[in-house]
Order: structure tokens, then sequence, then C-alpha cells
């Protein structure tokens, strides 16, 4: 079975290697993933995130670091280091601007954490004009104060880009350690920035294809822990998970539905491999595509009517789309290369993000109103592309230098970093979307 009849690389290179895994109650996990800048924006904006008040420098949770990561990793700020600070406000009032000008900082964050831990009030000012621009006090109950780092540099994010953050949100991924046949499959849940890396599911067996539900509560993937494939939905604050598709042959690819009822699912119940849109309340089990080739990897559309995916139909895979009110209708979408697969929907539906085949398998973005499809990668074999929640970013796996690791690449193709672990391999990345507010 080929991904493309013309290449020889496996279409289903990844559900034909079905997985395995003994789901387990969020333990921590044994490495952490390390960032690496591999490619800078030349434009980005400098900004100064002063360490703030109340917290001793080098504390465990140092809050001004957080932000100051955050930023750096959307590739639209350049934050200044802490050596090159001749001050350190800590309010607005303490603020002498003209110092910051000739620093070259265009903004500055100032905070401090209150006394009784109870809050984190910060300032954002425009270092030109002395103008503040944001003034907010985050309350600390019931959340770390990483966790504030993130909501904070999500605030000022959006105040100065006009894009909603994405740094409160998590990624997860496969983690792969150790040598066949002794190896060992973790699913792991992590920050966006690769900090505080939590176990989900662990197995002797391979773990694959791990998809969130839309409140981020839960994650689908699948396993092949009884010797078959299954799928199952696990909900992550208890670990209480279920089998819901364990069907004879191929159960892969999950991926829910916007409104988290339904899964889109590829079975092989007659010995083909189709896509399936399988109901989570009632079991009911809808076939969508039945060509005699290899249809996988569905995505949703954000209205949740039509479903994109992969298949080798034209001789070759591809990208094609159906309407779930017409499913006889399906309609071609790539034809650019001899290979594209894998396709994911940005937030807002109007591109596509997919591997490619053009010097090596490389992640592009198809807009899907002019049919232009531009490279952003130029590894040798990056996969499994998926959207942060605001769109601007895409997190993926590449196998380009060495062990498999996880890298992200903004949309526009102009920043990129590398997630590595120290131990194993890391791939099939999957990122959340944004928390209920």
């Amino acid at each position: 079975m080929q991904i493309s009849r013309g290449t020889g690389r496996p279409l289903l290179a990844q559900l034909l290697v079905l997985v395995a895994g003994l789901a387990a109650v969020a333990a921590p996990a044994r490495a952490q993933l390390r960032l690496d800048i591999t490619e800078g924006v030349n434009d980005a904006v400098p900004v100064a995130v002063v360490p703030f008040g109340g917290q001793a420098e080098g504390a465990s949770t140092d809050i001004a670091s957080v932000v100051a990561g955050d930023l750096r990793l959307s590739g639209r700020f350049a934050p200044l280091d802490r050596q090159d600070m001749v001050t350190r406000p800590t309010s607005g009032g303490e603020i002498r601007f003209e110092d910051w000008r000739l620093l070259k900082s265009d903004y500055i964050v100032v905070g401090r954490v209150d006394g009784g831990g109870t809050a984190v009030g910060f300032e954002l000012f425009n270092v030109q004009t002395g103008q503040q621009l944001l003034a907010q006090r985050v309350p600390t109950a019931g959340q770390s104060l990483r966790a504030v780092a993130h909501h904070i540099s999500d605030l000022v994010f959006e105040r100065l880009t006009g894009i909603r953050g994405a740094f409160s949100t998590r990624i997860a991924y496969i983690s792969v350690e150790g040598k066949p046949p002794a190896q060992r499959y973790r699913l792991v849940v992590a920050d966006a920035d690769g900090f505080n890396p939590r176990t989900v599911a662990e197995s002797n067996d391979p773990l694959m294809s791990p998809a969130w539900s839309p409140d981020g509560q839960s994650l689908a993937y699948v396993s092949f822990e009884t010797k078959a494939s299954a799928i199952y939905v696990q909900r992550l604050a208890t670990g209480e998970r279920r089998r819901v598709s364990a069907r004879a042959g191929i159960n892969g690819a999950p991926e829910f539905s916007p409104d988290g009822t339904r899964l889109a699912i590829t079975l092989s119940r007659d010995g083909n491999l189709d896509i399936y849109v399988l109901d989570l309340t009632t079991q009911a089990l809808t076939r969508i595509t039945s060509d005699e080739a290899i249809d996988t990897e569905a995505a949703w559309a954000p209205d949740g009517k039509t479903l994109y995916f992969t298949s080798d139909r034209a001789g070759n895979a591809q990208v094609y789309r159906v309407s779930l009110a017409d499913t006889s209708n399906v309609q071609r979408v790539t034809y650019t290369n001899g290979y594209n697969a894998r396709p994911r929907l940005s937030p807002d539906g109007a591109a596509l993000a997919l591997v490619t085949l053009d010097r090596g398998y490389r992640i592009a973005l198809m807009d899907l109103k002019s049919r232009n499809l531009r490279m952003l990668t130029n590894g040798r074999q990056d996969e499994s592309p998926s959207f942060a929640p605001n769109g601007a970013v895409i997190i993926y796996a590449t196998q380009d230098r060495g062990p498999g690791s996880l890298a992200m690449v903004s949309s526009d193709g102009r920043y990129q970093e590398r997630l590595s672990s120290d131990r194993g391999h890391v791939r099939e990345p999957a990122w959340s979307p944004y928390p209920p507010r």
C-alpha cells in the first residue's frame, strides 16, 4: 500500500504502524522539549520585559522570563537581554522612558507580584510616547505562576498585534524512547512552549494520532493494546477513557468535529480504507467515501459541514473535499506537485496546511480562494502540521536533522524554531484549542 504509486512513500505510514497504549492518569513525563530558534525575523519588534517585583531573579517561575520567552516564540518580537537593562522599574511611575529609548525598545512591560502572592499586576507602555497601553491585575488563585505568565503574554500579544495570543494553550505529541523491540511510547501533553510535559498514555507498542476535543478537555488517539487497532477518547483531568471504535480491520486517524459530538475516522471494514463519521453519543456510523482508493486523514472545516482528506484515487496522494450533505460529490483540491497529504484547516477556514513533495517532504500553506501553494519549510521529511488556535503558527514534526523532533513555523514562513527532546524521538504534534474563557 503506497501513498503515491509514483513516489513509493507509504501512504499510510502512520496508519500501518497501528498503535497501542496503556492509558494512565497523567504522570510526569521524563523529557522536556528544548527550544532552538532556527530562523528569526529581521524586523521583529524590540520589547523590554523587566523582571517583576516581588520575585527573586532566578526563581523557579520567573514571570518576566516566561513572558519574554513567549513573545520571542511568536517570532514577532525581540525581547531585550536583561544584562542590557540599566534599571529595573516595577511600575509605570518608575520608568525613565528616555533610558529605554536609548536601548531602542519600542515597548516595555513592568509588573509586580503582590506580597501575598494572590495576584500579579502588570503594565504595558509605548516607549516612544510614554502612553500606557495596558494595565491589569491577574489573580493567581487556582493556577500556577507560569500559567499567569502565559496569560499576561496573551494579553500583551493581543494588544500589540490585534491577534489573540495562544501561549496559554497546549500541545500533544508522541514521544518514543529506546530501540526495537524495546521501545517505549508516550502520549504527552505540554504547554505551548514545551514546558510542563505530562504523560497521558504510555505503552511498549506504538501510539499515534492524538486529536484534541474542541473544549480542550479530552484527546482521541489510536491504540493497539489488544493486538487489534482501536480508537479511544480520554479525559485529561481524570484519565478516564472509553473505547469508541474497535471495528474489524483498521481503526485510525480520529479527528473531532467542531462541536465535539462526532469523530471523523478511517476504517477498513470492507478491506479498503475509507472515511467515516462516528456519532460519539449514539455510536451511529456514517460512511463518507466509498472509492476503491485509499481515503484517510480527514480534517473538518470550521463549519462542521465539509471534510478534507487525503486520497490516492488520482494515482498519487492528493487532497480532496466532500460535503457531508452530498457525499457523492467529491472535489479534488490540490494539483501542484505529485504528492499532497495530511490536510489541516486554518482556524478561519481560509487556508490549508499540508505535506507536499518539493525537493523533500515539506510543509506548505494553500490559500483556498486563490489555490496558491506557498512553501513554509525546507526540510527533507516534515510532516503532521497542526495550526495554533489563532492561526499564526503551525507546529509540525521533522526528521530533517537526526532524531525526530517538533518544529514551529509562522504561517507566513518568516520565523522557524525547533522543539527538540534530549531523550528519544518526538512526533505527531497536535495543538490544542483555546481554553474556555
